[in-house]
């Protein structure tokens, strides 16, 4: 006899949680509840029979898993939480009963959360954290830009702004950045760290007025969990590096306003060099010493020998004795790896002493151009620049801090004046006056944009469509793959380098201007071939067409059955060699090109027929026209119902992006006539006014005589 089962002890009703019976078997409050559901990562779930899961409660609820309700039992800093709790009721009565001394020693134990467990929980590899850094940077780079109140603790802008520094002299160190954008929201950065894209947002430096509505408690968990976890990461990238993490951060600097490349200063992780007198070895096997007393271990004597010989190397490569302070002044050629000024060697005292060059850690990046593409030019950026973003692109893309200058008000560490003779491209954001000296006039005025627009390029674009007061080249996203929009059907503008692309009106006219190209083919096939067998082709080819749809029906495939009825569709194309690729492999793809090939045929074959027959007056339509559409429709009716409605959102897609592109093409054509207006009006109104000054010397010469 089979076991009744009881109501709310099986499925939904015990494999969910509502969130009140959590924070009741938890003990906890709502703010403590979502603190470690952020850290953990652990959200809220939708059951499929809501009234089910809540026992037959019809009243709207927030649902967890019961198990993540019993997993967060047992996470330590629930512990820690419960210990804050009762420090703070110890707290309050120490200081209620004026014991200053016994509130102090409870200050000085105050119970920490440490999240150093839960950043190996969720990231058990290191590329897994590198591939959760696009939202950590975001909003560490949010709170180093917002000013510190009431609601905002200083000490989190300030830990928030030391991390971002760091990142910046990782990313300039390893030359790691790829591509910029300005946008409205702020300065998008795309850098490459061990394969992976890691893309962040910098805010502008404008006045932040922060909403009232805004939950810093949840803001400061997420801040807390992304300090933590560029903590570890930091570490492992400067260790790789060579250097010694946290670096040092000059604090005379940072009080003069210089920005974070300025204040960070990076120490090579070399152990000190050991002398020959400070040990020798017995011959009876004696442990060896040095004269401090330490023991010196194989170990030491490795990185020793391995400190000694990058010394060796280092003085190899140099071919002359010329200080370092005037190996800065001198200027780089295109093919001389720029020095990192900023990173100091240790000295064999242990004290650093002068500054060093090193090139990248990759070699593949040293041999790179693009990662060198401004080391040979002198820059000087105006007053009105931002100066933090162009100097952090301008490092990472080769510039030597010796090839920067600024204005005094942006900050110290300037390395030369405004009129400093090797300055090639000065940076300015303003319209220039006409009183400039003959220095200024010599350089190459700019605005930022041709730095990121040059640095995405991978190349170094004109400066004259970029001078100041004139009308910027539209500055398009590097983040956008125009190829792939362009197989979609969506607009690709003309500026993005593709001159082939001719956007598409809307999915029909698209059509129709493959059947245009499908007939010039099929012409010369006739020439060639003859009609005979091309129609028997196409005969065969219909009957092949059929055979694969039915056979795309049956095997579950919609992209495939779409593409059979529209085959001029690449998008449609590329989704059919996914499943194909997904359902057999080769022998799959060589079977969609055979029947791709089939349905060009028959659409090249509809193509001459459209043209031989006129459309009917009545309907404006072709006989073959509609044969089409009754084709396929007849398709769809053999489609599945879930294969159907694919093929209907695919089809409302394409056409909304045609109808997109459509409407952007006519605005450019638009935007053409008027400017070719403008320039005939111009240079009839240049002829017009040398024909009237040719009359007036003609009637001044008359008058003269």
């Amino acid at each position: 006899m089979a076991k009744l089962k009881k109501r709310g002890q099986s499925g939904a009703a015990k494999n969910y949680v509502t969130r009140n019976s959590a924070l009741k078997k938890l003990q906890v409050t709502l703010a403590d509840f979502r603190r470690l559901c952020i850290l953990k990562g652990i959200h809220p779930r939708v059951p499929r029979h809501a009234k089910r899961a809540n026992k037959g409660n019809a009243a709207p609820a927030t649902f967890y898993y019961a198990k993540d309700v019993a997993y967060l039992a047992h996470e330590p800093v629930l512990q820690t939480l419960r210990a804050h709790k009762s420090f703070a009721k110890k707290l309050s009565r120490a200081i209620g009963k004026r014991e200053w001394h016994s509130a102090q020693g409870l200050a000085d134990r105050r119970p920490l959360v440490k999240l150093d467990h839960i950043i190996r929980e969720r990231y058990p590899t290191f590329d897994d954290s590198l591939r959760d850094l696009d939202d950590a940077l975001s909003l560490l780079f949010l709170f180093a830009n917002l000013p510190a109140g009431d609601r905002l603790n200083h000490q989190l802008v300030e830990k928030s702004a030391r991390i971002c520094a760091e990142w910046q002299g990782y990313v300039v160190r390893a030359q790691a950045l790829r591509k910029v954008f300005f946008s409205i929201k702020g300065v998008y950065f795309q850098a490459e760290v061990r394969g992976q894209q890691i893309t962040w947002l910098v805010p502008y430096l404008f006045t932040q007025h922060i909403p009232s509505d805004v939950d810093f408690r949840v803001m400061a968990t997420f801040l807390e969990l992304y300090q933590t976890l560029l903590g570890f990461v930091m570490f492992k990238l400067y260790t790789d590096l060579g250097l010694v993490y946290p670096p040092k951060l000059e604090s005379s600097a940072e009080e003069a306003g210089a920005g974070p490349l300025g204040v960070l200063r990076l120490v090579e992780s070399s152990s000190a060099v050991l002398t020959p007198g400070q040990g020798a070895r017995s011959s009876k096997g004696a442990t060896d010493t040095d004269t401090a007393g330490r023991k010196v271990t194989s170990k030491d004597v490795k990185q020793a020998i391995k400190a000694v010989a990058q010394e060796g190397i280092a003085a190899n490569g140099a071919a002359d004795d010329t200080p370092l302070e005037a190996q800065a002044d001198r200027p780089a050629s295109s093919e001389e790896i720029v020095a990192d000024d900023f990173v100091e060697k240790p000295s064999a005292d242990g004290t650093t002493s002068g500054l060093v060059s090193y090139a990248s850690i990759d070699a593949s990046s040293a041999s790179n151009s693009r990662t060198h593409l401004f080391a040979p030019y002198y820059f000087y950026i105006s007053r009105e620049c931002p100066k933090a973003v162009i100097e952090f692109v301008l490092r990472s893309f080769g510039t030597a801090p010796s090839h920067l200058g600024w204005d005094e008000v942006s900050g110290p560490g300037s390395s030369f004046s405004s009129d400093d003779d090797r300055i090639t491209h000065y940076i300015v954001d303003r319209p220039v006056t006409s009183t400039t000296s003959q220095t200024q006039a010599r350089m190459a005025k700019v605005q930022p944009q041709w730095i990121v627009d040059s640095a995405n390029a991978g190349r170094i674009l004109p400066t004259q469509p970029y001078a100041p007061g004139a009308s910027l080249p539209p500055h398009l996203s590097p983040f956008v793959d125009d190829a792939e929009v362009k197989a979609q059907g969506g607009y690709v503008p003309r500026e993005a380098g593709l001159d082939e692309i001719a956007p598409a009106e809307n999915v029909e006219a698209g059509q129709e201007a493959a059947q245009q190209e499908a007939e010039d083919d099929s012409s010369d096939e006739d020439d060639i071939g003859g009609e005979a067998d091309e129609a028997e082709d196409a005969d065969a080819g219909d009957d092949d067409m059929q055979h694969e749809d039915s056979a795309a029906a049956k095997n579950k495939r919609p992209a495939l059955a779409a593409l059979l009825v529209t085959p001029t569709d690449e998008g449609l194309l590329a989704e059919a060699e996914l499943e194909a690729e997904a359902a057999g492999g080769d022998a799959a793809l060589e079977e969609l090109q055979n029947a791709h090939a089939d349905a060009l045929r028959a659409a090249k074959k509809a193509a001459r027929g459209d043209k031989a027959k006129p459309a009917s007056k009545a309907s404006g339509r072709s006989a073959e026209t509609e044969e089409t559409e009754e084709a396929r429709k007849m398709s769809k009716m053999l489609m599945s119902n879930r294969q159907r409605k694919l093929y209907e959102k695919l089809s409302y897609t394409q056409g909304v992006k045609g109808e997109e592109a459509r409407k952007l093409e006519e605005k450019r054509k638009a935007l053409d006539k008027a400017a070719k207006r403008s320039a005939r009006k111009g240079e009839s109104d240049d002829s017009k006014r040398s024909s009237s000054t040719q009359k007036k010397v003609k009637w001044a010469g008359a008058g003269a005589s």
